[in-house]
């Protein structure tokens, strides 16, 4: 099991420098920089001389090679600094960390709904004898993950809170403010996890020991919240840490449309402006925030199937 972790850890090392180095080389080869958006919108306007433009560029390390650039933005990665705003001049780790709680507040409830939506309608759908009932939970998954989320965002905002005037459509004050994105976001990832565990229990009715159990008396809910749920949960679980991770990225969304504060708002504004050291703190913590998710998945396995703690490699991949 000491193996398997530290394997494990090292592939975690490796997906972050793989992020790292991935962001970088992209935003660096698209054309423009941040400081030229910087000079043309600001006072100097488009009378910026040249000699103004390899003063900004120098005072922010781009007049290096960009081996030696990379290697400076790694090494101060490394000690969680990835340096300062072109478009602010604020420290970008201090703005990402600054911006994460509301971000967190909303993709954790977001994370509970995705659960609740998905399992249970995979749960249910399996486990009713109704045919009609059995049809309607099982399609949900497919008509939520084909609905666009800022279509979804919108369409929520338009009923809870311009028709019924439950919930506030705009800010991030109170836990009330919470409640709509954490909607627009569950339910495409509930969908998935729904699809998953819905097939996977599927498969598991048809295995013999689930005849075997009943044979012995046990009720059709022992069997299928007992027996069935705890096998078919491997699966879904693995795709659940998979899908988890891209909640980060799917604040940038959310978060436009409700006008939230959180990493999403500030990683459109930092792409906008080509503000590789905000995008680029942003991308390592998405990268680190999977990474940690798919840990606590893999540490989950054995809770759910002692067999995979002693042959770790038979371990579903995400």
């Amino acid at each position: 099991m000491r193996r398997y972790l530290l394997r494990r850890a090292g592939q975690a090392v490796f997906v972050l420098w793989a992020a790292f180095t991935l962001s970088f080389l992209i935003l660096y080869l698209l054309p423009g920089d941040a400081v030229s958006a910087k000079l043309a919108a600001g006072e100097a306007g488009s009378s910026a001389t040249a000699e103004q433009l390899a003063a900004a560029r120098a005072e922010y390390g781009l007049d290096s090679p960009l081996p030696v650039q990379y290697l400076k933005r790694l090494v101060s990665a490394l000690h969680g600094d990835f340096g300062s705003s072109v478009a602010t001049g604020d420290d970008a780790t201090r703005m990402v960390v600054t911006a994460l709680p509301p971000t967190l507040a909303v993709t954790g409830l977001a994370l509970v709904f995705a659960v609740l939506f998905g399992g249970g309608s995979a749960f249910l759908g399996t486990f009713t004898r109704f045919r009609r009932l059995r049809q309607a939970l099982l399609s949900l998954p497919s008509l939520a993950i084909s609905l666009p989320p800022f279509w979804v965002g919108l369409l929520l905002i338009q009923f809870f809170s311009f028709r019924l005037r439950l919930l506030p459509a705009l800010g991030t004050q109170g836990f009330a403010s919470i409640l709509l994105p954490a909607v627009t976001l569950a339910l495409p990832t509930g969908a998935i996890i729904g699809q998953v565990l819905a097939k996977s229990l599927a498969t598991q009715q048809r295995e013999p020991y689930a005849e075997i159990a009943a044979a012995k008396g046990a009720s059709r809910w022992r069997v299928h919240f007992g027996h069935l749920l705890r096998n078919a949960a491997v699966p879904a679980l693995t795709v659940a840490g998979v899908v988890a991770g891209n909640l980060v990225a799917g604040s940038v969304i959310t978060e436009t449309v409700f006008s939230r504060d959180g990493v999403g708002r500030i990683t459109a504004a930092a792409v906008t402006a080509q503000d590789v050291p905000v995008v680029q703190a942003v991308i390592v913590l998405a990268a680190l925030v999977f990474v940690v998710l798919n840990l606590v998945v893999d540490l989950l396995y054995p809770l759910l199937d002692p067999r995979i703690a002693r042959t770790p490699e038979a371990v579903p991949r995400g």
